[in-house]
């Protein structure tokens, strides 16, 4: 069976109240041996702590974090809010955080400020950090090479073209692939063809962007494999060993 690990799932969103289990299981069936989650606000936490410390299989990591469209002016004390949940769990990661300019650009200041702070604090737990970065990849970078070699982490749901995923290597992140690459004309397609697998890990940012066929609909983890599979067909490798190279990477990186 192929052994695959979800990087990147918000399974505490209300779209899975009714049938987390049910979810849960499908995950496990397919192969799905870890779910990372990564958080979004103060709101969040409770729940999403809540849920890992209450499943076991497959086993449910949280991060801690607070994602860039959720900044606002008191953002300073979001994070005390945040990060005063930083000893009731033990966090894979500080994530998902970063910037999105494609809904309000006139947050990019506090967007930026917060991120910063976020990513000095990664840097203090020794954590990874996950990058949710929406028409703003290249700020992101750019706010980066400061820190270039002092933090780790991934670009969650990478889209963006390879002149953009070679600069993400060279400050030494990984690339979190979803179902975007199962979209057609996406391109991604073209630019992973150019990725060794060692810079990638897989997710799906259940419950969005759900891979083809199920494009529109909920996404979930056991789509997981659904990714995994057109990426084995790009780099020519069977899905158990796309499951396994990934699932490596994302140990390494997480510690998970």
């Amino acid at each position: 069976m192929v052994s695959l690990i979800d990087t990147h799932a918000h399974l505490y969103a209300e779209e899975f109240d009714n049938d987390l289990e049910e979810v849960l299981s499908n995950a496990e069936d397919i192969g799905v041996k870890k779910i990372l989650l990564p958080n979004i606000d103060e709101t969040t936490m409770q729940k999403m702590v809540d849920l890992c410390q209450r499943v076991e299989r497959p086993e449910c990591i949280p991060m801690i974090g607070l994602h860039p469209c959720s900044v606002r002016l008191d953002y300073k004390a979001q994070l005390d809010s945040i990060f005063s949940f930083s000893t009731q769990a033990k966090f894979c990661a500080v994530g998902e955080i970063g910037m999105d300019l494609h809904w309000d650009k006139s947050t990019q200041d506090i967007q930026s400020k917060a991120f910063i702070w976020q990513v000095e604090k990664a840097i203090e737990m020794d954590l990874p950090i996950a990058i949710h970065s929406r028409k703003a990849s290249l700020e992101v970078i750019e706010l980066l090479q400061a820190y270039k070699g002092k933090v780790r982490g991934v670009f969650h749901c990478f889209g963006d073209d390879l002149d953009t995923a070679i600069k993400i290597l060279d400050l030494g992140f990984l690339l979190g692939i979803g179902g975007v690459l199962t979209f057609k004309n996406s391109g991604l397609d073209r630019v992973l063809d150019a990725i060794d697998l060692k810079h990638l890990i897989l997710e799906t940012d259940a419950p969005y962007l759900a891979p083809t066929p199920h494009r529109g609909k909920r996404n979930e983890p056991a789509y997981t494999w659904l990714v995994a599979k057109k990426l084995a067909e790009i780099k020519n490798h069977s899905v158990e060993e796309v499951g396994a190279i990934t699932s490596k990477n994302a140990l390494q990186l997480f510690g998970v």
